[in-house]
């Protein structure tokens, strides 16, 4: 009788192992949120102001080294 018991214990434990256990290992899948960084106002530049400046400072240079001799007297004799 202890022997019936034990087999049909053992019996009813094997199968539902066998049930728990036919799918196998799955391994999770962990979903990660993605992270979002406000990085605030991006700092201002002064290119805007800059390349006009540097135009303007070349062209000041350019009028400043003209070599116009115009104003000169080079009529003199030998």
């Amino acid at each position: 009788m202890i022997m019936t018991k034990f087999a049909t214990f053992a019996l009813a434990l094997g199968l539902t192992t066998s049930t728990a256990l036919a799918g196998g290992y799955v391994e999770p899948i962990v979903e990660v949120e993605p992270v979002v960084v406000d990085a605030g106002p991006s700092p201002s530049s002064n290119a805007g102001l800059v390349v006009p400046a540097l135009l303007l400072l070349g062209v000041i240079a350019a009028v400043a080294s003209d070599d116009d001799d115009d104003d000169d007297d080079d009529t003199t004799a030998e």
